[in-house]
């Protein structure tokens, strides 16, 4: 890899995508940037904005080739940085004919690709035979409203190769982006999995208007329940109060800008799961991991009585005042 040479290309659209290309046009000259539709491609050209999503953000669109063909982008790309939701992964990788095995993955996705309960770098490697060494994984905190507003952010970076870590690092730093390096692909990925199951749990409270103490209660022990869950899994030493676990699951917990508290205030305050969703302009992702997480937690037995919580209301149509208050007697 080489970051002065190689072709850096972000596949999404959304919010997130718009922070990474914000991010790496900071340290790169041109980008490659995938969007599904033309019209969205012609109106950024236009606009020299994303149309849809921080329109605050302005970008040199002479700087930007843009494509809306999958299979182009990765012939024309050395690095392809993911940020698209975890459930289109398989709808926009699978339709590929381009070998991108060669090719170094660097994945901004907080969630769990659906049905088989993969992590993205999992999945990349059981069906497109990326080598694990060839990825890396972004972690918070941080959210893309305050990169497009330039505030100071806090991201790190993990790879099993600590060289490729540091050169994935080095793409996304700058002034205001604070950056580190981490080996636990596995911890990061499932830490930034749960954190939105459980920023879901922390807004279904506050819909439900639980105080401020009881939402410190509930974040000092969902650290707890991630630890436990992560250490199950991938058991190596990590220390949990790290910023890419506990300032992670913060952030995402407490900021205005979360779509996952948000969705669960929804939730809380009376709305069903089916109009919440239809009420978002953005995907919650913490709505599908919460269904994966629980399956997969079947095999490692780990203690996540909020988890739980969150699977209940969303998929089995619990009562969310009901199910909050049994949570409240096992908090400590």
């Amino acid at each position: 890899m080489n970051i002065k040479r190689d072709k850096v290309a972000v596949i999404g659209s959304g919010s997130w995508a718009t922070a990474i290309a914000k991010m790496l046009l900071e340290n790169v000259k041109e980008i490659n940037w995938f969007f599904r539709k033309e019209e969205t491609i012609k109106q950024f050209k236009k606009q020299g904005n994303n149309p849809r999503y921080l329109q605050s953000a302005a970008f040199e669109t002479d700087r930007i080739h843009f494509f809306s063909n999958i299979n182009e982008i990765i012939k024309a790309s050395d690095i392809l940085v993911l940020a698209i939701p975890s459930a289109f992964l398989p709808q926009i990788f699978g339709g590929t004919s381009v070998d991108i095995s060669k090719k170094y993955i660097l994945s901004g996705i907080k969630g769990i690709v659906s049905r088989e309960n993969y992590l993205v770098v999992e999945y990349l490697n059981k069906y497109f035979n990326v080598t694990l060494e060839k990825m890396g994984v972004i972690a918070g905190p941080c959210h893309a409203e305050e990169v497009a507003l330039e505030k100071l952010s806090y991201l790190t970076v993990a790879s099993l190769d600590e060289e490729k870590a540091s050169n994935f690092a080095q793409l996304i730093r700058s002034e205001y982006i604070f950056t580190s390096v981490s080996d636990d692909i596995w911890g990061t990925e499932y830490a930034s999995v749960i954190k939105n199951i459980i920023a879901i749990g922390a807004g279904i409270a506050h819909g439900l208007r639980y105080g401020d103490n009881f939402q410190a209660a509930m974040v000092a022990n969902s650290i707890q329940e991630i630890k436990r869950f992560v250490d199950a899994v991938h058991p190596i030493s990590r220390d949990i109060k790290d910023s890419a676990y506990l300032g992670d699951l913060m952030v995402t917990v407490y900021s205005q800008f979360s779509r996952n508290r948000t969705f669960g205030t929804m939730i809380g305050k009376g709305y069903s799961v089916k109009n919440a969703i239809l009420d978002m302009n953005m995907i919650a992702e913490g709505y599908y991991a919460s269904r994966s997480i629980y399956e997969i937690n079947r095999k490692y037995r780990a203690h996540m009585p909020i988890s739980d919580m969150v699977f209940k209301i969303l998929y089995e149509n619990a009562s969310p005042k009901r199910e909050m208050e049994k949570l409240t007697h096992q908090l400590s």
